[in-house]
């Protein structure tokens, strides 16, 4: 990682994280922290670190886990024995997704695909995208998604995949999103009545377009199957200086009962590579209620 950055970049406290970089077994956590909440990253946030400089500073911190890496990837993660917590690359886009009939050839043939890779990996979450409304009302995306992904599903159970779809706000960051709010989201669930379908609940989403978090877990966790967290607003470091109260959300996602994990997908503003490993450093702290 040292010679990775450029000089001078990490700083004087990042000799602390460096050193004896311990590898664990994956789905295991550090005993520093409480156990209560399974802790991820999400990839492309720290993109500017190689996926083996991340592995390391994931495990240094003192959790095992990383969102969002496809099969290409993945010999990186076994070889630190770090855990794929949330799997893709069988998506077309964020745009094009399964609300829109069009597109079910393909991704019925990419997740058929991917099931297995996912499976036979040992990973078990998948994600998905509802894509874009383009003029379609709810109720017709809401019939288009069960008709598309009842065509995976019977595969997914088989092989014992969760198939996630991640609920986006429609607001700042993904205009035109169909997937965009919560009841609708449920109301898929229910309608696939599947074991293996869930929603990845993104808490910075989710404040943005209704607000409410911590009721809506309690009331529909059943239906959440992992949760990624942001600041709000913009999208960056989590803490006191933004809206969201993490502890409390925290404990009140622990209070479920919930046992997958939850991943940090904010974007690090620090000067230095230093400083952003150590808003995640202070971003687990904050979650590990």
């Amino acid at each position: 990682m040292i010679r990775q950055l450029s000089a001078g970049t990490l700083g004087a406290g990042a000799s602390l994280m460096l050193p004896g970089l311990k590898k664990q077994p994956a789905l295991n956590q550090s005993t520093s922290l409480n156990q209560n909440i399974h802790h991820s990253v999400c990839r492309w946030t720290y993109g500017d670190l190689s996926l083996d400089d991340l592995c390391g500073v994931v495990q240094e911190i003192g959790f095992s886990a990383i969102d969002l890496v496809g099969p290409s990837e993945w010999d990186v993660l076994k070889r630190h024995n770090v855990h794929c917590s949330m799997c893709n690359g069988a998506e077309i886009s964020l745009e094009d997704g399964w609300c829109e009939p069009d597109f079910h050839g393909r991704l019925v043939d990419n997740y058929n695909n991917h099931i297995d890779l996912v499976a036979d990996a040992g990973y078990r979450n998948l994600i998905c995208f509802s894509g874009n409304r383009r003029g379609m009302d709810e109720e017709t995306g809401l019939q288009n998604c069960v008709d598309g992904l009842k065509q995976i599903l019977a595969k997914a159970e088989r092989r014992d995949v969760m198939i996630q779809m991640e609920l986006f706000n429609s607001k700042v960051d993904h205009p035109d999103y169909m997937a965009d709010n919560s009841p609708w989201g449920v109301e898929l669930c229910k309608r696939l009545n599947s074991p293996n379908f869930t929603l990845l609940y993104d808490i910075y989403h989710m404040q943005i377009m209704e607000g409410d978090i911590i009721r809506t877990i309690r009331d529909h966790h059943s239906w959440f199957g992992h949760y990624h967290t942001a600041g709000v607003p913009g999208r960056n470091e989590i803490g006191d200086d933004q809206e969201l109260y993490y502890p409390a959300i925290m404990r009140a996602i622990a209070e479920t009962g919930f046992e997958g994990y939850v991943a940090q997908e904010f974007i690090p503003t620090q000067e230095t590579m230093a400083g952003n490993i150590e808003k995640l450093r202070e971003a687990i702290e904050i979650c590990d209620v």
